[in-house]
């Protein structure tokens, strides 16, 4: 037993943070359902949820991130899962995965806020009162980060190679349709995700990181729950900081590396991934993790 519980620590350890959050979805998934079934309840994850009316959201603040870990559906959890998988082991590949990370819990907030607002402010537009659930608006925030950062890289679709903004396009189109349909608040989520991560890839194609004041919160709300290592009292002797260009040692290789990174996504953008050298690769992997 104490080797399998290692082998499982290990295997939880090594997977990187889109599979991690997938582990947790699928836990939260099952926790629901064997509590649906012990109490014969259908919303057995009520508190998680994202409620429409606005008064009853300030009650649970947090569900405007914890939305997007519950499904009750075996289906909409399974296509949410995979998606999440290939896009974030596609991202990975290609950005700093805390990036990945802005891109996908800003999405599933500004996804949330949007539902919010169409509930609230046009009602006679859908359902009297509705909850949102699922992980949909940080996935399409994911992939149309993607699509609109490098809208002429080509994946493999069955027989043949598709643009990335012909992909981008068709999930929007969908998506729009639907508001329409009986999921109408779910697809004003899915919007809402997809719109971040539009104006999050065009605004970092010109330079702006605009989710490094997020990337900033959530590294002070993990630090709370960090142990603090107090050390003895000791003298420290103060060097001189050596500086280039104006920069710390440290801000000037940091600034050559994300330049490099720009090159190579530029180079993918224009020739495909397949274009790229071993050594290129193997750099994009190497600043992935």
């Amino acid at each position: 037993m104490t080797t399998l519980n290692k082998d499982i620590q290990d295997k939880l350890q090594n997977l990187n943070v889109f599979e991690k959050i997938i582990a947790v979805n699928l836990i939260i998934f099952f926790i629901g359902l064997i509590l649906k079934v012990s109490l014969n309840v259908n919303t057995s994850l009520s508190w998680l949820e994202l409620p429409s009316s606005f008064s009853s959201f300030i009650m649970k603040p947090w569900s405007i991130i914890t939305y997007a870990f519950t499904h009750y559906d075996f289906w909409h959890i399974l296509f949410n899962m995979l998606w999440l998988y290939f896009i974030g082991r596609m991202f990975s590949n290609m950005f700093p995965l805390k990036l990945g990370l802005n891109v996908y819990f800003l999405g599933i907030i500004f996804g949330g806020l949007l539902f919010l607002f169409g509930y609230n402010v046009i009602p006679s537009f859908f359902d009297t009162s509705s909850r949102l659930v699922g992980a949909s608006a940080g996935v399409r925030a994911l992939l149309i980060f993607l699509c609109a950062y490098m809208p002429n890289m080509e994946v493999r679709f069955f027989t043949f190679n598709l643009k990335l903004w012909y992909l981008g396009v068709a999930i929007v189109v969908i998506d729009v349709l639907g508001l329409f349909g009986l999921n109408s608040g779910g697809n004003l989520a899915h919007l809402g995700g997809a719109a971040l991560g539009y104006v999050y890839a065009t605004q970092l194609r010109k330079g702006n990181d605009i989710g490094k004041g997020f990337e900033r919160f959530m590294d002070w709300f993990v630090s709370l729950f960090k142990k603090s290592e107090k050390s003895p009292l000791k003298t420290v002797h103060k060097k001189k900081s050596e500086k280039v260009a104006g920069y710390s040692k440290t801000e000037f290789n940091e600034f050559n590396k994300q330049k490099k990174i720009d090159v190579i996504l530029d180079k993918i953008s224009k020739s495909g991934y397949d274009s790229l050298t071993k050594e290129e690769k193997e750099f994009l992997f190497k600043a992935g993790k």
